[in-house]
């Protein structure tokens, strides 16, 4: 049933959802972020293949085998090269975004995933492990776009009391992506051999069918009104997302927003970060995204069959073990999802990161006992699905959420070139760095992973507010310069205005201004 906006009587606006909202919040989660999820996983299964296949490649036209050394260096360049290319993206997404608009961005990508899936899909029989290697590249060129601009197309359409919802649901399509790729890669399904290049390019099924569906919905209505100045174009999607309502409180909010902005033009990356009225949010979405990654999920998910393994379970059974893990992720990817308009984004980051942090101890205690303690290898297995769950309940997806909340029309962009950028960097830090760190700090090395989770959590606590159901305006005024600026009522004395108190984020709390009643004023 369409939903109503309705303006409550002290003049918050809040609304339902709407199977328009819904829908296109489906189909972009479906059609891009998932291939993010499925992207990072699907080359784990066939990797004996895959390199089977650059060996192969290698003697037919040198009359030679590649060495070990040689073959893992490739198939390590075919996994990590998907981070460079997402690294790409994500630089790009300031400049696309601003130029095609928010859902002219989803749509004009996708002719990457055609692309890349073109190259993988037809590598072997034309006998080329470039292709492989560059399709990659350009799958993550692809997810790099979609992680930042699939939550902000996201946060603009939605209504600020379901921004937190719809904000989540592309980091659950993350988990499904991890958790489909996991599925088709069992043996039984296409996990055997002749199937690994179909296996790698089927991202192109959900591409084509977003590319179908997506151009029929409107561009995001804050793009419209803010940047393009399309009053009539924004009527007409706000009317599309919201149904049959009354539009006209979310039109003056959205002007409000347009009207505090110094200018309307879209700041570059160094105006950004040389913008002192944003240095607290900056500083913020460069920990949460920092500290997303070096929390050390990619490193659990590198050690998770090690792990079983040492766990007593039989090596034939780890695959549908790993499947189980998967499901874990989509559930508590789902728990976030129904709870955070309920209890707010800070419990789930503050609760997530500090739940990882603890698990990461008890798996380096568990590691150091187990060879004494026969009971420890289990609870190693109970401490990864805990770092698991608690990622994807909350870590995994309010980042993003949160880049999209900190800031205004005119800095968002550039907020998600800087937090994209240092997400991928972070990634790619980890995925190179944790073989050395293991060697030389052993079980050990998940107390780094531990301390970085509880200073994430600390900093979350301390410094950044709760955004649950305010405008974007209203969260940019939380972050305000803490110097107690005032504009004058045409005093003619100072006594005439006396500031009693001002709140941890810079703005006047309820009743703080005091008049002198002995002074009259004109």
């Amino acid at each position: 049933m369409a939903e109503e906006l309705l303006i409550l009587s002290h003049g918050k606006i809040t609304g339902h959802l709407t199977s328009s909202l819904l829908a296109v919040a489906l189909l972009t989660s479906f059609g891009s972020s998932m291939l993010y999820g499925y992207n990072l996983a699907v080359v784990n299964s066939p990797a004996e293949y895959i390199k089977d296949f650059y060996n192969r490649s290698a003697v037919s036209r040198n009359n030679t085998g590649l060495n070990q050394e040689s073959l893992t260096l490739m198939y390590s360049l075919t996994v990590s090269v998907f981070a460079i290319g997402g690294l790409v993206g994500s630089l790009l997404v300031g400049t696309l975004v601003t130029r095609f608009g928010r859902k002219g961005t989803l749509v004009k990508s996708t002719v990457l995933v055609f692309i890349s899936g073109a190259l993988m899909g037809f590598s072997r029989i034309c006998g080329s492990p470039e292709m492989v290697i560059i399709g990659r590249f350009i799958t993550g060129i692809h997810s790099g776009i979609a992680l930042s601009v699939v939550p902000m197309y996201l946060g603009e359409i939605a209504p600020k009391n379901l921004r937190g919802f719809l904000g989540l649901m592309p980091s659950i399509f993350i988990c499904v992506g991890v958790f489909l790729a996991q599925i088709l890669g069992l043996h039984e399904l296409l996990g055997k051999e002749e199937h690994w290049p179909l296996f790698l390019s089927l991202v192109v099924v959900p591409t084509f069918i977003q590319l179908l569906l997506l151009p029929w919905f409107p561009e995001s209505p804050r793009y419209l009104l803010i940047e393009k100045r399309n009053v009539h174009a924004t009527i007409t999607a706000l009317k599309w997302y919201r149904a049959k309502c009354n539009i006209q409180a979310e039109v003056e909010e959205m002007q409000e927003e347009q009207r505090s902005l110094s200018t309307v033009e879209t700041l570059s990356v160094p105006r950004l970060l040389l913008d002192s009225s944003v240095r607290w949010q900056v500083l913020s979405i460069i920990v949460i995204n920092i500290g997303m990654q070096l929390s050390g999920i990619d490193a659990i998910w590198f050690y998770t069959n090690t792990i079983f393994e040492n766990a007593g379970i039989a090596k034939p059974q780890i695959q549908y073990t790993t499947v189980g893990t998967g499901a874990i992720e989509v559930i508590a990817g789902l728990i976030g999802c129904f709870t955070i308009e309920r209890l707010g984004r800070r419990p789930l980051m503050i609760g997530g990161f500090s739940f990882m942090g603890i698990c990461c101890a008890g798996i380096t205690l568990s590691l150091v006992l187990q060879s004494r303690v026969s009971f420890m290898r289990y609870v190693s297995v109970a401490c990864v699905v805990g770092i698991i769950a608690g990622f994807c309940i909350g870590p995994a997806g309010v980042p993003f959420l949160m880049t999209a909340e900190l800031f205004k029309q005119s800095h968002r962009p550039a907020a998600y070139t800087v937090g994209g950028s240092l997400n991928w960097i972070s990634n790619f830090t980890v995925g190179f760095v944790f073989p050395f760190l293991q060697m030389s700090a052993g079980a050990f090395c998940y107390l780094v992973f531990c301390g970085i989770c509880l200073t994430v959590a600390g900093y979350v606590y301390f410094i950044i507010p709760e955004t649950k159901n305010k405008t974007f305006v209203e969260i940019s005024q939380m972050f305000s310069s803490k110097e107690p600026v005032i504009q004058p009522l045409v005093p003619s004395s100072p006594d005439q205005l006396k500031l009693k108190k001002m709140n941890s984020y810079g703005t006047l709390e309820n009743d703080s201004l005091e008049f002198d009643s002995s002074v009259s004023y004109p």
